[in-house]
């Protein structure tokens, strides 16, 4: 779960918490809603309301899966970066950020002349061919408004975790 900068926002002790419950990630077990309630001493439809509340007010940014690629098999993992019209980076990054091989899918600036491109797009395989095919297929998507793109490849895992707040 990645929490906003700072913790004033939280509205109360049990809030707090429950963001320090679950900032590792949520307990591996078939409930674990139920598992954070026992441990905080509420009912578990009272911890969902909660996190909801506080993914609305933007306290935590969002709950999903982090998977680890490596362990199920994705070894080749690349950022697809490309040049397209600004003025269309919002709809196109749309689209593609629906494929169903594409994990995360973002705009960023340019840094001309040296950096281009304005979206990005984050593809797993097997493969680095695999990775391409799909890069490929992205590059089909755009057409005309893909003026040039490339393919940055993961050369080591880094450990991922957002923002932490002390306990």
């Amino acid at each position: 779960m990645s929490i906003a900068s700072g913790d004033d926002r939280l509205d109360s002790d049990i809030d707090r918490r429950l963001v320090l419950a679950t900032q590792g990630g949520l307990p591996l077990v078939p409930r674990p809603y139920e598992q954070l309630g026992e441990q905080l001493g509420i009912p578990a439809d009272e911890v969902m309301t909660r996190l909801s509340r506080m993914l609305e007010r933007g306290v935590i940014r969002r709950i999903g899966v982090v998977p680890n690629h490596y362990a199920i098999g994705y070894t080749a993992n690349g950022m697809s970066v490309w040049d397209v019209p600004d003025e269309r980076v919002d709809e196109l990054g749309e689209r593609i950020g629906e494929l169903e091989f594409v994990t995360h899918c973002y705009h960023r600036p340019r840094s001309l002349p040296e950096w281009p491109y304005n979206l990005f797009a984050m593809t797993h395989g097997s493969s680095r061919e695999e990775v391409w095919g799909k890069v490929e297929r992205i590059a089909t998507l755009l057409g005309a408004d893909c003026r040039a793109y490339d393919v940055l490849f993961s050369t080591r895992i880094l450990k991922k975790t957002g923002l932490r707040i002390g306990g």
